[in-house]
């Protein structure tokens, strides 16, 4: 089963959508295996932003991830990174598709709510840089046999 990362931006906490984000997610068939709220330190978000270093947006983003409490969790499912960034929709949120989380929820790009990992191999890495593997819990959903054949 495929993992993947999410953050619920300060935005998404601030504005109260925590509930709303993950339902939604949910409601998709996604399975939740990790979540914490928590006040994410500079270093780490050095390290989980460093693709965007140099860029002119890093300082800004770097202050905003830290600006207040995040929601951070871990998706899994068949597709879960897929699904899960269609469910999210475009990082431009006049860009998203209605439906979507960014598209119903969000207006401007540096407010656009939530963090999705964007490949397989980036959603293990940022669950590892996010989890330590005693905050993941593996279950089995009832619900399976009427989501997936």
């Amino acid at each position: 089963m495929e993992r993947t990362l999410i953050i619920l931006k300060p935005d998404a906490v601030q504005r109260g959508l925590v509930g709303e984000i993950i339902g939604r997610l949910e409601r998709r068939g996604l399975q939740l295996v990790g979540l914490k709220m928590l006040a994410v330190e500079r270093a780490l978000a050095e390290r989980h932003y460093a693709v965007h270093q140099g860029k002119p947006f890093y300082d800004g983003l770097i202050a905003y991830i830290t600006s207040s409490p995040v929601v951070a969790g871990v998706l899994a499912g068949h597709n879960a990174v897929a699904i899960t960034r269609a469910t999210v929709g475009a990082t431009r949120p006049a860009e998203a598709a209605p439906g979507t989380i960014r598209g119903d929820l969000a207006v401007d790009v540096g407010r656009n709510l939530i963090h999705a990992s964007d490949s397989v191999e980036n959603g293990e890495q940022e669950v590892n840089l996010w989890f330590r593997p005693d905050e993941l819990v593996e279950y089995q959903l009832a619900n399976q046999p009427w989501i997936r054949e």
